[in-house]
């Protein structure tokens, strides 16, 4: 399995930059301890961006993977992409995509279609700040039955990003995908310090909270990283 990651992730961060229109960064964190102990830490992320006269789209792959001994920890893959399509310098219209995959929740998976309105309250040189709202269908897989639910949903989400300084950078990230039945909410907050025009180190933080999970599963799972970003946007 942590080969599998490492092969994936290999293969985006080489094939998206040798596509000319495409932006984007990659990012990664391994953590190996041996002694008394053995475990595997690796997470990752990969996000490039098309741009096209009023059209932008955005797609991302997020894994983590842990492993202590022969006992998996953690496993999950998070596919996402978006579609938008410019009314002004302002406003918005998207179409969302996303697919999680997590071995230790309730669901087997959960993969969400949602349309929205887009808005850009700040959008200058030190800050910039998104929101958007829309209804959207949630299909989920419960891991113990097996059975299959749909939900309709209503999508919310905030990108904030602060350039702190020449070489250092705050973001958050909040999404919310809210039914009858369970709330998914995830923020991301994380800060970045640049070593060059291409790499940067990053720390951050996610919060993941399921407001309805069985009996003896945690509403919310955390997660701290230290990665080395790789910054390939063309210059």
């Amino acid at each position: 399995m942590l080969r599998r990651f490492f092969f994936v992730m290999l293969v985006f961060g080489v094939s998206v930059p040798a596509v000319a229109d495409w932006d984007g960064l990659g990012e990664l964190g391994l953590v190996a301890a041996r002694g008394n102990t053995e475990t595997d830490t690796v997470n990752g992320r990969i996000e490039f961006e098309f741009k096209r006269e009023r059209w932008t789209n955005e797609s991302t792959i997020t894994g983590v993977y842990s492993r202590d001994g022969d006992e998996t920890r953690a496993s999950r893959l998070v596919l996402g992409n978006k579609t938008d399509y410019d009314l002004s310098e302002r406003s918005y219209l998207l179409g969302a995509l996303r697919y999680d995959r997590d071995r230790f929740t309730d669901y087997s998976y959960q993969s969400t279609a949602a349309l929205g309105y887009g808005h850009r309250f700040f959008d200058t040189e030190r800050h910039k700040l998104r929101g958007e709202i829309g209804p959207g269908v949630r299909y989920a897989e419960f891991r113990d039955s097996e059975e299959t639910d749909t939900d309709f949903i209503v999508r919310g989400f905030l990108n904030y990003a602060w350039q702190i300084s020449e070489t250092a950078e705050l973001k958050n990230r909040l999404l919310v995908e809210s039914s009858t039945d369970n709330t998914f909410t995830e923020n991301e907050l994380s800060v970045a310090v640049a070593i060059n025009d291409r790499l940067a180190l990053k720390a951050g933080l996610a919060v993941r909270h399921n407001s309805d999970v069985e009996p003896g599963t945690k509403n919310t799972d955390t997660l701290t990283t230290v990665n080395l970003v790789y910054n390939f946007r063309r210059n």
